[in-house]
């Protein structure tokens, strides 16, 4: 039997654009016009002679290209597809999830010829002679072929329709994907209005390397969270679709996926060959002060050069205490950073770090909050993977570039002698003078990154009854906690201590002629303030009375000129962000070098009238 192009076939795909099953499709030969590879994908234009459409070729149809079985100006036959709108794009897509090629390239782009009653056909595509048996087999026959001598398990798996990630929107009806769980998120508690609940997240990658995230609450969370394995392929279907919220987003995708607990997850067995290689957006350390205190994500690749003790940090929110080791990483600008390792990797992760510390080894960290601690400085979050020693090219060349050159270069941290805009902004004091209601007029500021001002003021208010300070380790200035009969435990150090240090960390109200805020002060710029040292200020409040030398040292250091060197950074409490200010650097009042800035201005008042 003579096998051509149906001329309707694009008109019938149109009119079922998501059949249930393979075996209602019909059998449907077109054309491949404009054949060219997109991604890691191909894709065409699909011809029947009287319509044309757009259509995509699955990433594992690519050998078909490449040997030539599937040509440009070939015949395919289609066994199974969806016809899907593609986000920000307009028309209609074909996208082809399996088919088998018919003809190899024809001399010409098949045109429909429409013959005159009495011929062979009233419209026919160029007939084509089969290249073998198998082309005349309908999609039905070979489907049936395929359904025998199988087992239950097998034929629901050939029989399934599975939907690329790249098809999925909102407003489709049942889709079934078949994904790999590429990063798994921890469980976590919430509290709202409504009450409380709990929440977790995995990023999930099909065979085109499309990537979605997916979340689930409650009940689905506790269902999906041990069924979730990480590097494990599903079958997930009956799940919603919202449009992702470009703030809080982990993975490149207009989409983000939610999981109830009547969604269907099914783990794939012996699924050995689907295994999505992970995308990085390497990131280097010299580069980093752009994604300061911002949403987005980075991925990282360096060398480790020190590995600290694991630490116990208490959380402010809920009071639980939590694992925390930081590693110092260089790769090859020359820069190093400190990388803080959370929970599991601190514990895990972090031990054979240390354990192997002394060789150097070259890590790749994907998903990593950049802070401005220090300047800059990274921190692992739920969804991040740490990697020892990959087998990948940017981590074979930075092993190469250590051993060869870099174990002897002179390293510095990323805060020195980086443009001030992006680490510390320590500039001068006289620079980007503003009063304080340029701050705290503009709530924004501070959002995106830091943002370093110097302003004028005086200390007005100092409370006398805050924590004012912190026991501190006499080695590393790490907080400490006071064991009963055994001096102070220092978690950094892994080691008691008879005795400690007092460290200022308190807030003062400082004020000008435009308004006043409140500023964070810290143990250095604390001392120039109090005019004496934490430990010598806490002597003093044991004193008691009235006008006790404490009160009375507070009191000196109210309405004292000063110059301030600020940041200001946006801190989220309560699920409401609110603007910190906090001062980097503190110095008295130079009257000799303000008159002269006051000379100057005026000078360009006048030259500006």
């Amino acid at each position: 039997m003579a096998k051509s192009v149906i001329p309707n076939a694009i008109s019938l795909l149109l009119a079922n654009p998501s059949p249930d099953s393979s075996s209602l499709i019909p059998d449907i030969v077109l054309q491949v016009l404009d054949l060219k590879p997109t991604g890691n994908r191909f894709m065409f234009n699909a011809n029947d002679g009287n319509l044309k459409m757009k259509a995509i070729l699955p990433s594992n149809l690519n050998p078909e290209v490449h040997s030539g079985n599937i040509q440009n100006l070939g015949l395919i036959r289609i066994i199974d597809y969806t016809v899907n709108d593609i986000p920000n794009k307009p028309e209609k897509y074909l996208i082809v999830t399996k088919c088998e090629p018919v003809s190899p390239a024809l001399e010409a782009e098949i045109k429909n010829e429409v013959k005159t009653a009495g011929s062979a056909s009233s419209a026919t595509g160029i007939i084509l002679k089969p290249k073998q048996e198998m082309v005349a087999k309908s999609a039905a026959q070979i489907v049936h072929e395929q359904h025998q001598n199988v087992t239950r398990t097998e034929r629901k798996a050939m029989s399934r329709r599975v939907n690329p990630l790249v098809s999925l929107n909102p407003y489709q009806g049942n889709w079934t994907i078949k994904v790999s769980v590429t990063s798994k998120g921890n469980m976590h508690t919430y509290k709202n209005a409504r009450g409380e609940g709990c929440v977790f997240n995995v990023e999930l990658t099909d065979e085109d390397g499309t990537q979605i995230q997916a979340k689930m609450f409650n009940e689905a969370a506790r269902k999906f969270y041990d069924k979730f394995v990480l590097g494990k392929v599903y079958y997930i279907s009956k799940g919603t679709l919202k449009v992702a919220n470009k703030q809080f987003k982990t993975v490149q995708n207009d989409y983000e996926m939610t999981l109830n607990d009547y969604s269907e997850v099914e783990e794939v067995a012996e699924e050995a060959g689907f295994v999505p290689a992970t995308k990085f957006s390497f990131v280097q350390i010299d580069q980093l002060g752009p994604y300061v205190n911002k949403n987005e994500l980075v991925d990282i690749v360096g060398v480790v050069q020190n590995v600290s003790s694991t630490m116990s940090i208490r959380r402010k929110s809920n009071n639980e205490t939590v694992p925390k080791r930081d590693i110092t990483i260089a790769d090859d600008t020359k820069k190093t950073v400190v990388l803080s390792l959370w929970n599991d990797l601190a514990t895990n992760i972090g031990q054979e770090l240390l354990d192997i510390a002394d060789q150097s080894p070259v890590v790749v960290i994907k998903s990593l909050k950049v802070g401005d601690f220090h300047g800059v400085s990274l921190s692992t979050v739920s969804r991040s993977a740490v990697l020892i020693n990959p087998d990948i090219p940017e981590a074979k060349k930075l092993r190469c570039w250590y051993d060869s050159e870099g174990k002897e270069a002179a390293m510095a941290s990323i805060g020195v002698g980086s443009s001030p805009a992006t680490t510390y902004g320590n500039r001068s004091v006289y620079s980007d003078r503003v009063l304080l209601s340029h701050i705290t007029s503009n709530p924004s500021l501070g959002d995106d990154k830091p943002a370093f001002f110097s302003i004028r003021g005086y200390i007005s208010f100092i409370k006398s009854d805050q924590a004012m300070w912190y026991r501190a380790c006499k080695t590393c200035n790490k907080k400490v906690t006071e064991s009963i009969g055994a001096g102070y435990w220092c978690e950094a150090c892994q080691k008691n201590d008879d005795q400690c240090n007092l460290r200022y960390i308190m807030i003062v109200k400082v004020s000008d002629a435009s308004g006043e805020a409140f500023l964070s002060i810290f143990n250095e710029e604390a001392e120039k303030i109090i005019g004496c040292s934490a430990d010598e200020l806490d002597n003093l409040k044991s004193q008691d009375g009235e006008d006790s030398p404490y009160q009375l040292k507070l009191k000196q250091a109210i309405w004292v000129p000063h110059l301030f060197r600020v940041s200001v950074t946006q801190n989220e409490y309560n699920n409401e962000k609110r603007q910190r200010i906090t001062a980097r650097s503190v110095v008295p009042v130079d009257f000799a070098t303000e008159s002269r800035l006051l000379l100057e201005d005026i000078s360009k008042m006048g030259v500006s009238q």
